[in-house]
């Protein structure tokens, strides 16, 4: 693969002799290179032919001859050049998954649906559980993958065609059959509830413009109808623009990369013409209620012309649904020729806005973090190393006087690693949060490198899925070991151990899920899970996710325990009374890490509830580093402040000091659903956002936590492996 990326950069090779670079080649590359014009600049320094680092061409005889076993140093240089590719690949192509369609004038555009969804309820329905035309071949649901079918998307074809560059007017669709009472009241309720349409033509959703005080607003996807007055009104004419960019070059030479060399093969049709082609770059939609006369429709069949000319104004509307009278559905294309180029098709969806909002949330942060490190500074070069020092400079007989008049952490020496109630569940959640905390690092670190675009839908939450069910070796891995730690390296209980890590939070999450999708079930929604994929979902979770955590339970096992610097006693040592209860400060910590995170957790919110596509996934990649600083910082000082004060219960405490963001975060869902949301309509799709929520803070209070522990934890036996005791 990287051989046919060298070659379509430099130009075609034969028998090993290098050609200059020709129009062809240039174009060649202009194709499959990404938008950046100093990708060529860069690609230079890769290349195999002329590498600074001596490494022959891939192609080259001499690379036969050379031994089987290199040098370590030939083998960096190797490295090297294979990152280097990488890189070049990365600016060259295009991750997302989709790729450039060429059509000819007068080929098929076939557009399709997807779900109804409405911001006021967050409950989808399908495209046909409203009165709209059908397909004359009827209607068949397009290959999903599992992200897109958890997200309740349900993508059908459609109706709407298109011929490529070819204009058309006055377009008739249908004449639905005379509404039943049923349908009328289900088609007023739609509108009621702002319900969308969704359309999608060669990947792009179809986008709406409307002007609000002078500034020209974007939205997916157009609404079923309005309601003016006590009338309500259905858009039944659609007037679809399809912006087109004509295809670079006609004449472009595919270059097939051989074992040998490059084969130029030339797309030039055999007599020599050269058709044009034109590539989609954008899809523009404008609603209109238009009244249709039903008796003028009576004979008309599909794509048929409509007899009369079809004026399309969207600041009126004219047609109005009533009981027992059919609805005529029509359509107009225009195709115009754009600048766009098909790499930057996305940016009218993309277009980020509020970006100093983002980097203010970035430096709102870092001064948290500041703050939070100079406590830490403190801690430990004023306070910790200076009693330290203090107690290594005596003799035998003044340390054993010292001891006697000690106070604060070094008193419970003999108490700090004592086991803390409910062993077992601290291990399975320590290791669901290492396996969380995993997941959300190397899915924010793909999506930032653009693995996972807006425009393959459900790649983000079947990426999630993926690497959570990889990294069951982790939690095993952790839990086991931690409890081995607790118990001074016995590794007895380590099956039941990795059990609960395996099933505590999936087991949560299930319940949660369960119960939220028989409510959808309830709703005739789109957005349950069918029983199919819920079967599909429980095989993966018990035949991959649960084995992977029961071998990193076995390697956990087997791996050495953590040993502790200090003896415990048998008889634990009395905690003095508090002037304040220590879970009050505890459940006060969490507001440091929630300081950092609130202003980004409003565009994820926003991305999720309100239909909005979140892709910023760079800003949200600094976010999450700086979150787990600031947890792990917030967890540390807290943890001393208890040892301060004779207090060696820290385990659960460390745990919760950073976790305890999770509260926060749910405060701030509420708050989000009554002040933003309006506290949707219903109170399913209230409980449906709200057991959401719980699912997600759960998610989060494992992550955060655990950070927080997993640092006291470290902070603490580097405190306690510097005391020199008998």
């Amino acid at each position: 693969f990287g051989h046919k990326v060298i070659f379509l950069q430099e130009g075609s090779q034969k028998s090993g002799q290098n050609l200059p670079p020709t129009r062809t080649n240039r174009n060649t590359y202009k194709f499959f290179a990404s938008r950046s014009s100093s990708v060529t600049q860069q690609s230079l320094h890769c290349r195999p032919q002329k590498s600074p680092f001596g490494v022959p061409d891939l192609g080259h005889p001499d690379l036969i001859k050379k031994p089987l076993k290199m040098r370590s140093f030939d083998k960096f240089k190797i490295w090297v050049l294979l990152i280097c590719l990488v890189f070049e690949l990365g600016y060259g192509f295009y991750l997302p998954g989709s790729y450039p369609h060429k059509y000819g004038v007068g080929d098929l555009l076939n557009v399709k649906v997807n779900s109804l969804t409405s911001i006021d309820t967050e409950l989808p329905y399908s495209y046909y559980s409203l009165p709209f035309c059908q397909p004359q071949e009827g209607v068949k649901d397009s290959a999903e993958n599992l992200g897109e079918l958890l997200m309740g998307d349900r993508i059908e074809n459609s109706p709407y065609r298109f011929k490529m560059y070819t204009n058309e007017t006055e377009i008739f669709m249908c004449q639905t059959k005379p509404l039943s009472g049923e349908e009328f009241k289900l088609l007023k309720k739609r509108i009621d509830e702002m319900y969308q349409v969704n359309l999608i033509l060669d990947n792009l959703p179809a986008i709406r413009y409307t002007r609000k005080e002078g500034y020209f607003l974007r939205w997916t996807g157009y609404p079923v109808g309005i309601k003016v007055q006590d009338a309500y009104y259905v858009f039944n004419h659609l007037k679809f623009t399809v912006l087109v960019h004509k295809y670079e070059e006609t004449n472009v030479a595919r270059v097939m990369g051989t074992g040998d060399g490059a084969e130029v093969i030339s797309t030039v049709g055999k007599d020599g013409s050269e058709e044009p082609g034109y590539m989609v770059v954008g899809f523009e939609v404008v609603p209109c209620s238009v009244q249709h006369v039903p008796d003028s429709a009576k004979n008309l069949k599909m794509y048929n012309k409509y007899p009369t000319p079809i004026k399309c104004d969207p600041t009126t509307v004219a047609m109005a649904i009533k009981e027992n009278e059919p609805v005529s559905f029509t359509y107009e294309v225009n195709f115009v020729e754009s600048d766009i180029k098909w790499p930057s098709r996305w940016d009218a969806y993309l277009k980020m806005e509020g970006a100093k909002v983002h980097w203010f949330s970035i430096l709102n942060s870092l001064m948290v973090i500041t703050f939070l490190a100079g406590i830490v500074l403190v801690i430990f070069l004023r306070t910790v190393r200076r009693d330290l020092t203090r107690y290594e400079e005596l003799d035998k007989e003044a340390q054993a006087q010292m001891n006697e008049e000690l106070s604060g952490w070094k008193l419970v020496v003999s108490d700090v690693f004592r086991a803390p109630s409910n062993p077992g569940l601290l291990c399975a959640m320590v290791g669901d949060g290492v396996q969380i905390l995993g997941m959300g690092v190397v899915t924010i670190m793909f999506a930032a490198l653009g693995f996972m675009s807006p425009a393959s839908r459900g790649t983000l939450i079947t990426g999630m899925l993926f690497f959570y069910m990889i990294l069951g070796v982790a939690a095993g891995y952790v839990a086991v070991r931690l409890w081995r730690t607790i118990f001074c390296g016995d590794h007895k209980g380590w099956i039941s151990v990795s059990w609960k890590a395996a099933c505590f939070f999936p087991g949560i999450a299930f319940l949660i899920l369960t119960t939220l999708n028989f409510l959808l079930w309830g709703s005739h929604s789109t957005g349950a899970i069918p029983f199919s994929l819920f079967v599909v979902l429980i095989l993966l979770w018990f035949c991959i996710s649960v084995p992977l955590t029961l071998v990193g339970g076995y390697l956990g096992a087997k791996a050495p325990h953590i040993e502790y610097p200090v003896r415990t006693n048998q008889i634990p040592r009395e905690i003095p009374p508090q002037k304040y209860p220590s879970w009050l400060l505890v459940l006060g910590a969490g507001t440091l890490p929630f300081g950092t995170l609130f202003i980004e957790l409003f565009f994820i919110m926003s991305s999720l509830w309100m239909g909005r596509v979140y892709y910023v996934f760079g800003f949200l990649l600094i976010v999450m580093i700086l979150l787990v600083v600031v947890c792990a910082e917030v967890s540390l000082v807290l943890t001393y402040m208890h040892l301060c004060v004779e207090d060696w219960k820290w385990w659960w405490k460390s745990f919760f000091a950073s976790g305890s963001v999770a509260i926060y975060i749910f405060l701030y869902s509420v708050n989000y659903l009554i002040f933003d949301l309006k506290s949707l309509s219903g109170p399913v799709s209230a409980t449906l956002y709200l057991g959401y929520s719980l699912f997600m803070v759960l998610a989060i209070m494992l992550a955060t936590g655990t950070v927080g522990f997993l640092s006291s934890f470290w902070f603490v036996h580097y405190l306690f492996s510097s005391v020199k005791l008998d």
